[in-house]
């Protein structure tokens, strides 16, 4: 089995290493390296009113970062995974995309930054702009249900929204690399009520028999590797109709496929990848259209 790697990107905000440690089944698929990132940002060390900038400051927030990630390395080493640790002051958006790229991950995990200057980081456009611009699938991890119980297993029933774009076939694929710790999979496609309007109901019933048959193909994927699979049609609005499906089928993350579009087109299109990653309770594990399988 291939040994991957795992970027875990902390503000010790929202991740901590009981995030992590729910991620632990990830081994059975061979993730057995962890690389964790923090990233000191500068307008936290720097002093008030423009009189420049506190190295003390910046030496005091390094050596916080790196008493919590040897204490998780040392939990990790004896489970036998190899670790590795960054500690970098700038912007959170290019550390994290040089870091995925000189460490060569398999999968960036990472929450919502919701302090400071860059209010939202990881729920925001700026999450499309490392998908944009690294090949590297990314898991914006909420690990913590509205119970307040930590969402254990996080891959055991996942959402997978089909577009049938290149994209989403793409996160089929990707998807299948955690064969060994799905149970089972819940494929949906959401029609939007635009392809409603001036049809006949027999063009509407073409068009529902049309994806149905598209969604079967896509379980028969799963089914043939002996993982469980279920396939569904909503109509509407597809965030809202994603949220709706993976609440009624219990799902314990969403799965979608993403162009990774550029920050100004976000802005004007709109993404359903952007309002996931931001609004919904569940963690959203987005695939680019250029993952390497």
């Amino acid at each position: 089995m291939q040994n991957k790697k795992l970027l875990f990107v902390t503000q010790f905000e929202e991740l901590w290493f009981d995030a992590l440690t729910s991620l632990m089944d990830l081994r059975k698929t061979g993730f057995n390296h962890v690389v964790f990132l923090h990233v000191i940002e500068r307008d936290k060390v720097a002093m008030h009113r423009g009189k420049g900038y506190l190295k003390d400051e910046e030496i005091k927030l390094r050596e916080m970062a790196n008493v919590r990630f040897i204490d998780w390395a040392e939990s990790l080493f004896e489970q036998g995974m190899e670790v590795g640790a960054y500690i970098v002051v700038g912007n959170p958006l290019p550390k994290i995309i040089s870091t995925a790229a000189e460490e060569d991950v398999d999968l960036i995990v990472m929450g919502r930054h919701k302090k400071g200057k860059f209010e939202e980081l990881y729920g925001g456009s700026e999450t499309l702009e490392i998908l944009e611009r690294t090949s590297t699938p990314v898991l914006v991890y909420k690990y913590m249900l509205p119970s307040g119980k930590v969402n254990e297993k996080p891959f055991e029933r996942p959402l997978l929204t089909m577009d049938w774009s290149p994209a989403s076939e793409k996160a089929v694929d990707y998807l299948l690399s955690f064969r060994d710790i799905l149970k089972k999979v819940i494929v949906m496609h959401v029609i939007g009520e635009k392809e409603f309007k001036s049809t006949s109901a027999m063009e509407i019933q073409a068009i529902r028999k049309e994806n149905r048959q598209k969604l079967e193909r896509v379980c028969s994927v799963f089914e043939e590797e002996g993982i469980q699979a279920e396939s569904h049609l909503y109509v509407g609005g597809t965030f809202e109709q994603i949220e709706k499906a993976a609440s009624e089928r219990e799902a314990s993350m969403i799965v979608a496929g993403t162009t990774g579009k550029s920050p100004l087109k976000e802005i004007f299109l709109g993404s359903v990848a952007k309002k996931l990653t931001k609004h919904s309770m569940l963690p959203s594990l987005l695939v680019p259209a250029s993952v390497k399988l």
